[in-house]
């Protein structure tokens, strides 16, 4: 007799689930958000599920990662920094043993373990020097090495689009075509291969799709950008500020909050010399993100194809706020290849003299598109004000989830893992291998994607180069590295624009003292004495690069 929930295979029926992390994405750059940006498929994610406004990442595309995978914050998971190793376990720059991975649980679960895209958790790498990579050892592990039956794509941080330097199929490195590639669209082939083949074996498959889109360097097919031609003329402040209008009008943030003013590092677009390559550098953004959600609706259509799509848990976020370096060739330049595959040379640097988005330019959008993308947030990238640790977060399942609905409650990437755990029945032990595993630290939103009662049990934290942060319910306790703190109600203030600091000394002591013994417990490490370690080590002159 077939147990309940068991199909004629014997296989128990559970949800398939997709996670989608994009990278350097901003709040406000999908269309359900109020861009301008063409993002059907992403939108009809959130028009036919649920959409979560106050979701949290952890500032940098690393430790974002880390916490995804394994629920528990990046310096639990060896990653308090980057990928280089500073000497102590919080920022040892792989994954630490104690710390299981997602696709290690989903594996012993009895999922199929699946991820095509971008890795970043094994370690540092410098893209020009390949020939001396050591992928597999014991400080660079792989997907592979991290419980995932299959892999396709990198390893390390930052790829050409067009011709990537170091990409993978399971252990090994494969070639790319010289003339015929584009890596969005590569990750989006190859993760439809997987699910092809986890359906084709009967067997429940967890997918992790990294995507690399939209981060720097900015390379899109031409068609896409001929689509962006002309709609960033008006400048980065008209720009804003229609996103902001029609977030608003969309009702999908919890109060109609004043936008942040326009970042002060940004000139007033009547001051800027160089208005039609600024134009065309947003331009080429855009058509990264468009390209990106052409390839979210391939996904969505296969699942469809196979009878799948309704049983079927896709969660889509981004890995940190939108990205403010600046592209020099002294700066992050000088570590990747200045030649295509091909032959040809690459133009390193954001040089208005040439056209943004080709195969051989290698250049970023910079910081007042990125204040755009961050709308109605303020600050980037690295720092945990709002601008730098929101995203949406999309989640589809539609045999569980209402459509239409929008929640704002605060949540974060730790959740992720133990949610998924959830839906899928799939249970965390206390040791992995022989070895003991560190309690979670996120909690299950299952309840709360659901429409049921849910409220969080314990506050937010965060830190990432000396930026560090608590929310706990309401209120938000900030600073920027050696600077004061600053308090906020993030009810009536998400835009952090009226400092509450010297109003309420009990409550600022309390958070500020909840801070300190997170930081402790956690390994936190002053970064004024990191720093200069790592600077030394990245031979650069700053962290922004």
């Amino acid at each position: 007799m077939m147990q309940p929930g068991q199909t004629e295979t014997g296989r128990t029926e559970r949800p398939n689930v997709v996670l989608v992390l994009v990278d350097d994405m901003g709040f406000s750059d999908l269309g359900i958000m109020g861009s301008e940006i063409r993002t059907p498929n992403i939108d009809a994610l959130a028009h036919n599920g649920v959409l979560l406004s106050a979701m949290y990442n952890c500032a940098r595309c690393c430790p974002t990662r880390a916490s995804l995978l394994t629920g528990l914050y990046p310096h639990k998971a060896g990653i308090g920094h980057m990928g280089t190793n500073l000497g102590t376990p919080a920022y040892q720059g792989f994954l630490r043993n104690d710390a299981a991975t997602i696709a290690e649980l989903m594996r012993l679960g009895g999922y199929r373990t699946l991820m095509s895209g971008k890795w970043h958790v094994g370690g540092d790498y410098t893209a020009r020097l390949v020939d001396s990579w050591r992928v597999g050892d014991v400080e660079h592990p792989t997907p592979r090495q991290r419980g995932f039956d299959r892999f396709y794509g990198f390893v390390d941080g930052v790829m050409n689009f067009f011709s990537p330097h170091y990409m993978m199929r399971d252990d090994s490195r494969v070639e790319v075509s010289p003339s015929d590639f584009y890596l969005t669209d590569a990750i989006t082939d190859n993760a439809i291969q997987m699910i092809d083949e986890s359906v084709s074996l009967d067997q429940p498959f967890f997918l992790y799709l990294a995507h690399h889109a939209p981060h720097w360097p900015l390379q899109a097919p031409e068609e896409d950008i001929a689509r962006y031609d002309g709609v960033y003329s008006g400048g980065w402040d008209a720009t804003r500020t229609a996103r902001h209008e029609e977030m608003q009008a969309r009702g999908v943030l919890q109060h109609k909050w004043n936008i942040s003013p326009r970042d002060e590092a940004a000139p007033g677009w009547g001051d800027v010399k160089v208005k039609d390559w600024e134009a065309a550098r947003m331009a080429a953004y855009a058509a990264m993100i468009d390209r990106l959600d052409q390839n979210i609706g391939r996904v969505t259509s296969r699942l469809k194809e196979l009878g799948i799509l309704d049983d079927t848990l896709i969660l889509f976020l981004s890995d940190n706020g939108g990205c403010a370096e600046f592209m020099a060739e002294d700066g992050w330049g000088k570590y990747y290849s200045d030649r295509h595959n091909d032959g040809r040379k690459i133009e390193i640097g954001n040089r208005p003299t040439l056209r943004p988005g080709g195969p051989l330019t290698f250049m970023s959008y910079d910081l007042p598109w990125a204040n755009v993308s961050n709308a109605p947030f303020r600050l980037f990238k690295h720092w945990v004000h709002e601008g730098g640790i929101s995203t949406p977060l999309i989640v589809q399942w539609p045999k569980r989830f209402r459509p239409q609905t929008v929640v704002h409650s605060p949540c974060h990437v730790i959740d992720v893992l133990p949610t998924i755990l959830a839906a899928t029945g799939v249970g965390y032990p206390s040791e992995l291998g022989g070895e003991a595993i560190q309690a979670m630290d996120g909690e299950n939103i299952l309840p709360l994607l659901e429409g049921r009662s849910w409220e969080r049990e314990r506050p937010l934290f965060f830190e990432h180069e000396g930026n560090c942060a608590i929310r706990d319910g309401k209120f938000k306790l900030v600073r920027k590295f050696n600077q004061p703190w600053e308090l906020y109600d993030m009810e009536e203030d998400r835009t952090e624009l009226n400092d509450m600091m010297g109003r309420n000394e009990p409550l600022t002591a309390r958070l500020t003292r909840d801070y300190e013994g997170w930081a402790e417990a956690t390994g936190v490490a002053d970064w004024n004495r990191m720093q200069p370690i790592l600077l030394k080590a990245w031979d650069l002159g700053d962290v922004h690069g």
